[in-house]
């Protein structure tokens, strides 16, 4: 008997997931939008293969009539609703995987999650989420770590001006990485810095230079990886190519990313909302433009009294073949692969579960990289 699982959320990352497991006869998959437009994009590309449910996923009450009848459930929201759906998703008793980059701490939920007998993975996308895993699994292979830095970004192919970047995910969710204070450890203690400072230039072979900077991006890691294994060091950049963040840092300190309202001409407005009506038309993907997905994981410390360093180096294009960006691969692919350990109870943890947690089954860890690799994303693993 197929397992009934619903999608919550048709855009470039929900749509992916929802082809995904449409390919396999394991699963009936239906898709959930408020947008009528993307829920017809997606269902064409796989005719008869992926229903389709209209339904505003801001209410509480509509979630939890729409995912009645289903087995599984999968989140692709926006981060403004991304808890609520996840606190409702688990009131009604049903599985969960997700990725919405929620800014509330999920981890409040785990105690929801174990009465009701859910097990719950949010986060697991690409970063959050591979980066979570295979920074936890580098730190359980060490004697000690010492260090774990994550580097990620995801590209235009082509860079454009002014602003040589394009969003494959929500855009508004992209400025949050901008304003939202990045959380790091340093000597063992958790700082809080600024987003979009402590530049850095890296070279990636096959991009050239990167331009990388904090960002909030190692959320659960700091109290589970960071405090199960003592690492004094660590810390999650974004990046970008070389000029963005002055670009935006100079758009921030001017006041466009404020959701305070100001008086313009005796009109309230949120500088905020202009920007984004302005700003995210020029950063929206055209039909077939390519994207880029780059990554780099290390973990460094010592094994067997030795230094060590392990490192996982992600390169991905956008997939001509299927039409879809490399980040909705890159990010929906996790998400579905783990729904999969879930639905077949090889992964069975009834609670919230950060994506790290994978990171305590190697066999998982490598299922889940294999199973990445066959779906054409692969991470190179180096180790001295």
């Amino acid at each position: 008997m197929s397992t009934r699982v619903i999608v919550l959320g048709a855009g470039m990352v929900g749509s992916v997931m929802a082809a995904d497991l449409a390919g396999d006869p394991a699963f009936e998959v239906t898709l959930a939008d408020v947008r009528p437009e993307a829920l017809a994009r997606a269902a064409a590309k796989f005719p008869g293969k992926i229903k389709t449910i209209a339904a505003d996923l801001s209410s509480a009450a509509i979630v939890t009539s729409t995912i009645a009848p289903f087995d599984l459930v999968l989140g692709a929201l926006s981060s403004r609703i991304g808890y609520h759906v996840l606190r409702t998703v688990i009131e009604a008793g049903k599985n969960y995987c997700d990725i919405s980059f929620m800014a509330e701490d999920f981890l409040e939920l785990d105690a929801l999650a174990k009465a009701k007998g859910v097990t719950a993975v949010t986060d697991c996308g690409v970063a959050p989420g591979m980066s979570n895993i295979l920074a936890a699994y580098g730190a359980s292979q060490l004697d000690e770590c010492e260090r774990i830095e994550i580097y990620v970004g995801g590209l235009p192919r082509e860079r454009r001006w002014p602003y040589e970047y394009k969003a494959a995910f929500s855009p508004a969710d992209v400025i949050e990485e901008y304003t939202r204070p990045s959380r790091l450890v340093e000597h063992g203690a958790v700082v809080t810095k600024e987003a979009l400072s402590e530049p850095v230039l890296l070279d990636f072979d096959g991009i050239g230079t990167l331009e990388a900077f904090n960002t909030d991006g190692l959320r659960s890691l700091i109290e589970t990886v960071g405090k199960r294994y003592n690492v004094p060091f660590m810390k999650e950049q974004t990046m970008r190519y070389p000029g963005h963040i002055a670009l935006m840092r100079a758009m921030r300190e001017t006041g466009l990313f404020s959701k305070d309202e100001i008086v313009v001409n005796g009109v309230k407005v949120r500088p905020l909302d202009v920007t984004s009506t302005l700003m995210f038309p020029k950063w929206t993907y055209e039909p077939g433009e390519e994207d880029l997905t780059v990554m780099r994981i290390t973990c460094a410390g010592r094994k067997s009294g030795k230094p060590t360093t392990l490192r996982w180096d992600l390169l991905d294009y956008y997939d001509r073949a299927t039409a879809s960006t490399s980040m909705s691969r890159t990010t929906g692919f996790p998400c579905t692969i783990v729904a999969r350990m879930i639905a077949s109870g090889k992964f069975k943890s009834p609670g919230v579960n950060a994506p790290e947690a994978i990171a305590d089954h190697p066999s998982l860890v490598n299922d889940l990289l294999a199973q990445m690799a066959e779906r054409n994303v692969r991470y190179t693993a180096t180790g001295t």
